[in-house]
């Protein structure tokens, strides 16, 4: 009777074993260490005033902005692709398949086309922002509580949707910057092109109270989530209105992708990344397991990108590129041993 108890509670266990629990616990804290060091690394390294000094210090202050900027895109991404593959039964597909960056490129493209350079200011400051986020999540909410408030669409209907919809406005946007004049078109792509070090400072004071609070309820709801990943089916039957839930859950996925988005501009295969790697981290299918490992892969990927391109190769402004580079490849890698999406 003892060893089917003792049999009964391994099983049951987001891990198999206690050493697949400590493990994870290892990799968890090699992860903060890491981030703290690179942390430390960013604000002090390379500080040409003498270490504790009141400029040394307002040195550091000044860097900090950038490490609050990384966490916020790496909280972000993380937690909302973990979210999205969750509710979408698919670990290949990303949230930007719902059209965040497609309509951010037009907004910007579009306040370009119309009003020249210029353009580019408009769509800078507290409520162009706003603006630019309350669309995006308006958008993708209109889309999927439309596509899955029937009973004959499902996520699947959906995902194809927001491709269709998506390649649109990727058209439309292409058209309008092939008008554009020359100089024009170099201010666009400077703004379309996620970059870290050109994140406005002015919306960290609204960008991270928001996305740590969503970032929150998603981590609250990691037991519902756990229900939702055996389906439809197994979730109603544990007393989920799946459904509803679904929902809820990708609204919390739209505002964070749209927070980060606006934020620094498009990121398409961060997400991907860290959460490809943290289910291999934490080989689990426990989110509360899952999205922290995902959050710290996220921060230190980004921060050790930051701090190497800056100190290194002086190439700061290429940290976004290499991430999706990389990104990129681990995307095909992982197509390619599926053998489908």
């Amino acid at each position: 009777m003892a060893n089917t108890t003792t049999a009964a509670a391994v099983t049951t266990s987001a891990f198999v074993s206690t050493a697949h629990r400590r493990r994870w616990l290892i990799s968890l804290i090699v992860l903060a260490l890491a981030a703290l060091g690179l942390t430390a690394g960013i604000l002090t390294y390379d500080n040409p005033m003498p270490f504790g000094s009141a400029g040394f210090w307002k040195i550091a202050q000044s860097r900090i902005t950038t490490v609050l900027v990384i966490a916020v895109v790496a909280a972000a991404h993380s937690f909302a692709t973990v979210a999205f593959h969750t509710v979408t039964f698919n670990r290949i597909v990303t949230p930007s398949i719902l059209g965040f960056e497609a309509l951010y490129g037009l907004i910007n493209t579009a306040a370009v086309f119309f009003l020249g350079a210029v353009g580019a200011t408009v769509t800078r400051g507290i409520a162009s922002y706003f603006f630019q986020v309350v669309l995006m999540v308006a958008f993708a909410t209109l889309l999927y509580s439309w596509l899955l408030s029937s009973k004959f669409t499902n996520v699947h209907t959906m995902l194809l949707v927001g491709v269709v919809i998506g390649a649109g406005l990727a058209s439309l946007t292409t058209f309008m910057q092939r008008m554009l004049d020359p100089n024009e078109f170099d201010v666009l792509t400077a703004r379309l092109m996620g970059n870290i070090s050109n994140a406005s400072t002015e919306y960290l004071p609204y960008a991270i109270p928001i996305v740590a609070v969503v970032a929150f309820w998603i981590l609250a709801r990691a037991g519902r989530m756990d229900a939702m990943a055996l389906g439809s089916s197994v979730a109603t039957s544990l007393g989920l209105n799946h459904r509803r839930e679904t929902i809820k859950v990708l609204i919390a996925v739209s505002i964070l992708m749209a927070m980060t988005t606006s934020l620094v501009g498009p990121m398409t295969f961060l997400g991907f990344l860290v959460a490809t790697l943290a289910y291999s981290i934490a080989d689990t299918y426990s989110h509360r397991a899952i999205l922290p490992v995902a959050f710290l892969l996220g921060f230190v990927l980004l921060t050790g990108a930051y701090f190497v391109l800056r100190h290194i190769f002086y190439a700061q402004g290429a940290v976004t590129i290499i991430v999706e580079l990389i990104g990129g490849l681990v995307f095909l890698i992982v197509i390619m041993r599926k053998g489908r999406l």
